[in-house]
C-alpha cells in the first residue's frame, strides 16, 4: 500500500511521489471515484516537455471526460501503457498500479504542493 502522507498533490486533484528528480503522477482515488468508471485514457508522449498546470492528456469515463493536468513542469520520461490499455486501473488502484505519467522536474518545485492534509481539507474530508 502506498503511503498516502508521502505524496503531495494538487487542486486538480493529481498525486505526486517524488523519488529523485524523477515525479510519478497519477490521479487521487476521490477524483476517479468522481468521474466513474474510467474508459479511456490519454497521455502525453515520452520525450515531450510539459509545464505546470497545463492539459497534458485526457480521462474519459462513463459520466464525463475529464482533463489531466501537468502538476510539475518537466519532461515524461514514462508513461502507464498498462493504464492505456486497461483505463480501469485508475479506478481499480490510483495510488498503485494506475499511475500515469513520470516526469524528470526539479525536486524543489513540489515542495509547492499540498500536503495530505491540505489536500483532504481541499476535498471537504474525502480521500
Amino acid at each position: 500500500m502506498t503511503d498516502l502522507t508521502a505524496l503531495k498533490y494538487t487542486a486538480e486533484h493529481e498525486w505526486v511521489a517524488l523519488d529523485g528528480d524523477v515525479a510519478t503522477v497519477g490521479i487521487t482515488a476521490y477524483a476517479a471515484d468522481k468521474l466513474g468508471d474510467v474508459v479511456f485514457v490519454e497521455l502525453p508522449a515520452v520525450g515531450s516537455n510539459v509545464t505546470a498546470a497545463t492539459v497534458v492528456g485526457e480521462i474519459e469515463s462513463t459520466k464525463s471526460v475529464g482533463e489531466l493536468y501537468a502538476p510539475l513542469t518537466g519532461e515524461v520520461v514514462e508513461v502507464n501503457d498498462a493504464v492505456v490499455d486497461d483505463p480501469s486501473l485508475v479506478n481499480a488502484d490510483p495510488f498503485g498500479a494506475g499511475w500515469l505519467v513520470k516526469l524528470t522536474v526539479d525536486p524543489a518545485a513540489v515542495a509547492d504542493l499540498l500536503d495530505r492534509d491540505a489536500y483532504i481539507s481541499l476535498t471537504g474530508g474525502d480521500e
